[in-house]
């Protein structure tokens, strides 16, 4: 029995209490419809992870502007039509312990023409190799234009009764794209210096807590390195999270890696057990400099890798997504002894385009 294990414990995130320390880290389910409505195998996918005893489940990225929507079947949080459909997934999740936060996003040049149904945008026109395209810059005036679909996004997920927000900022996407030396070049208020470049996000994250409170729950995911040369590193992720700190935000989720790096956050292939949550050396980096929780991830599988993590005071929350394609049951079954490891075999063939599902299960 794990039940009485520190990752078993209740905890606090912001307003919330927490069931566990265990997060369903956001991963893009391809499970919406082409219009961005929540669609029914996305309401089951949730409901069976708070069935699973997932203390904080984050779904996949939400585009907050249409030409921000990144892949085929993604949910849309950009217009009021859509918090009918939303409400679906807070339901679910609501009929057990758990909570549900929504991940807000913009694609920015990690997208194409024919999905977002215009010419991608990004800080600067740097070319994708990934994506193939040259972005066009967004104006100052886009730019505050952006900050408002961000904070109405919010609003509506606020609406549709999630219990808090993620903003996304990591992985080359827009937000991730402003913040990194690589992709933003821009020589006014919005670039430049860290200050320039952390300036949208902090300015969503200012404009989400006035229109939804202090008590609303508020995240950030961010990268820790983007793995280019020129791009965001550790050193700047410390920085950034303290500025994030001081606006108000409840916790901070590190992460890692860009397309364009030809190295993301999901890397393949199993790890020795001491080299598990891959990117937790940065997430404590962060932890040091910062008072609000922070949450560790990368490869996790082994239940005792991840309570050490937290013992050790490293990280807070622990952030997995394959193993829960694996298994949605794994957390309940960590705690009742079951299982002391995910037998997810890290090769990323549940990145399914019809609908994230283990490419292992039969």
């Amino acid at each position: 029995m794990n039940a009485s294990s520190i990752l078993f414990q209740e905890s606090r995130l912001g307003s919330l209490i927490l069931p566990n320390r265990f997060v369903r880290s956001a991963t893009h389910d391809f499970m919406a419809g082409e219009d961005g409505i929540v669609g029914d195998r996305q309401v089951e996918l949730f409901r069976e992870l708070a069935r699973g005893e997932v203390g904080l489940i984050i779904t996949g990225h939400a585009f907050v502007h249409p030409g921000g929507k990144a892949s085929p079947r993604q949910i849309g949080v950009h217009e009021d039509g859509m918090i009918e459909g939303l409400r679906r997934i807070p339901a679910a999740v609501h009929a057990f312990p758990s909570k549900v936060f929504l991940q807000i996003a913009h694609a920015g040049r990690q997208t194409k023409d024919k999905i977002c149904g215009c010419q991608p945008v990004a800080p600067s026109a740097v070319y994708d190799p990934v994506s193939k395209v040259l972005p066009r810059a967004l104006t100052a005036g886009e730019i505050l234009s952006l900050i408002g679909d961000f904070v109405a996004a919010a609003g509506r997920a606020r609406e549709a009764g999630f219990d808090g927000i993620q903003i996304h900022a990591a992985h080359g996407y827009l937000l991730s794209s402003f913040l990194s030396p690589h992709s933003n070049r821009r020589q006014d208020e919005w670039g430049g210096s860290l200050d320039g470049r952390t300036r949208v996000l902090i300015e969503i994250v200012r404009g989400i807590r006035k229109a939804a409170g202090r008590a609303y729950p508020l995240i950030v995911k961010l990268n820790s390195s983007d793995f280019l040369e020129d791009g965001l590193n550790v050193e700047d992720c410390v920085l950034i999270a303290q500025k994030l700190e001081a606006e108000g935000l409840d916790g901070i989720e590190v992460s890692g890696g860009t397309a364009e790096a030809g190295r993301g956050s999901m890397w393949e292939g199993l790890r020795a057990e001491q080299d598990e949550g891959y990117f937790v050396a940065a997430a404590a980096r962060v932890k040091a400099a910062v008072r609000i929780p922070v949450f560790g991830l990368g490869g996790w599988r082994t239940f005792r890798a991840m309570e050490r993590a937290v013992q050790d005071g490293r990280v807070d929350f622990i952030s997995l997504s394959r193993p829960l394609i694996r298994d949605p049951q794994l957390i309940r079954k960590f705690r009742t002894g079951e299982v002391g490891r995910s037998d997810c075999v890290s090769c990323n063939k549940c990145l399914n385009p019809r609908g994230i599902r283990c490419g292992h299960k039969g």
